[in-house]
């Protein structure tokens, strides 16, 4: 592997087997592939990154008062060293702010928080509810044609993620200074079910490939590279690969500036019950999870991997 699938979801409506058997064969393979011809708005986005900044930029004591404690880093802010990924030593070196859903059932309201309101860049607000709903319309496309490539109904992902706890994610992270202790990301795989990331040119962005070698990819800010998390994989028995990807510094030191990004992570319905598909086991895939688990505490187990709590 020594680059990531590119596919276009232009036309999708006609194209829908052959897209499907491309994303399913890279979800497979590679565990990772980029998007273009997408629905994503780019201008939204852009928009965001810029607000972003423009928060990332406040005085400490300003963040830290949108840090919650015991929170498990679920909304609001994170401060810069606080996640660290399972089995590092070192927290990664970034500072993050979490958005969830705006409205939800009222049956979820004991594991879906509020989201916080930045009353120091007012405008950032909508925009989030707008990024959101955006990022949430494409994932779920993207879902649809893996359930098709799964031999599922086109729609089976609809109803178990609409009322997922899915997170938009603003990161920062800051100028790589000698003294920094740790990668910007260590080495981790993602909880969810898909990740979609957008809003970076700059390079860093590495998987690891079946030679256990590092590859860079080729990011950009009209790419959606998406991937697999770790909750699909264990629907699908470890036939799709939630691969094992970092973030690092900036080897170039004219590369060595801020870098601002935006994943969207994919969420179950807290209370959806992980199980493996009965058509990914047969005699020559036994099922490697017999045990099922709501989605509600896959996700706490791994927050607390991963110092988030």
């Amino acid at each position: 592997m020594e680059k990531i699938p590119t596919i276009s979801i232009k036309n999708i409506n006609e194209r829908k087997s052959i897209i499907s058997k491309d994303i399913f064969e890279a979800c497979q393979n590679v565990g990772f592939f980029t998007i273009v011809d997408h629905d994503l708005d780019i201008n939204l986005i852009k928009n965001v990154l810029n607000l972003s900044a423009e928060f990332f930029n406040q005085s400490e004591e300003i963040k830290n008062k949108y840090y919650i404690k015991g929170g498990a880093g679920q909304r609001g802010y994170t401060p810069l060293g606080v996640e660290t990924a399972k089995n590092s030593k070192m927290p990664d070196q970034k500072e993050f702010w979490h958005h969830g859903r705006s409205h939800w059932n009222q049956k979820y309201k004991k594991d879906m928080p509020e989201n916080l309101i930045i009353k120091e860049v007012e405008e950032i607000n909508n925009e989030l509810i707008n990024l959101f709903n955006n990022f949430e319309e494409v994932g779920k496309k993207i879902l649809s044609l893996i359930a098709i490539a799964l031999d599922l109904k086109e729609n089976w992902f609809d109803n178990k993620i609409s009322q997922g706890n899915s997170i938009l994610r603003m990161i920062h992270y800051p100028e790589f200074k000698n003294n920094s202790a740790g990668l910007r990301a260590e080495a981790h795989e993602d909880i969810n079910l898909i990740t979609l990331l957008i809003g970076t040119e700059q390079e860093g962005l590495e998987v690891l490939n079946k030679e256990e070698k590092w590859i860079p990819i080729n990011v950009g800010s009209n790419k959606i590279v998406c991937n697999v998390g770790d909750m699909l994989q264990r629907l699908t028995n470890d036939n799709l690969k939630s691969t094992t990807h970092r973030v690092c510094n900036p080897r170039d030191l004219k590369q060595n500036q801020p870098r601002y990004s935006i994943p969207f992570f994919l969420h179950l319905n807290p209370d959806y019950i992980i199980e493996t598909l009965s058509n990914c086991i047969d005699k020559d895939s036994p099922n490697k999870y017999e045990d099922p688990i709501s989605a509600n505490d896959f996700l706490k187990i791994r927050l607390e991997e991963i110092n988030l709590k």
